[in-house]
């Protein structure tokens, strides 16, 4: 893979890996509920599934990361799948849930997608 693919897939990865913070550990604070706009009932009345989210997050996360540090045989395909799962995700989270998942989610993901594939 080129160094532009790693960089694109690290960056993914490291925005998944936040997810799971805000999602697991974060989700009823302040800051959190004013970014998804949650009042503190809201988000206490929905932590338990943000961190089930958060979770999924983790494993997507974890799976581009082993992508960036399996051999060389098989690391591009790992990227590639992971990848694909961060972009359905995205593509899908911004049909249902809110448009911006696209630009924050499936973008990076299809940027780094394509940079694996094509370079």
């Amino acid at each position: 893979m080129s160094i532009t693919a790693k960089i694109l897939i690290a960056i993914v990865a490291l925005e998944h890996l936040y997810f799971l913070v805000l999602e697991m550990f974060l989700w009823t604070a302040p800051r959190t509920r004013k970014a998804f706009g949650m009042s503190a009932e809201q988000a206490e009345a929905t932590k338990v599934l943000a961190a089930n989210q958060g979770l999924y997050n983790g494993f997507l996360a974890a799976g581009l990361i082993w992508s960036l540090l399996a051999p060389a045989a098989y690391a591009a395909q790992l990227a590639f799948f992971f990848l694909a799962c961060v972009l359905v995700a995205g593509i899908y989270g911004g049909f249902t849930a809110n448009k911006r998942i696209w630009l924050v989610q499936a973008l990076p993901a299809a940027a780094a997608l394509a940079a694996v594939w094509l370079i």
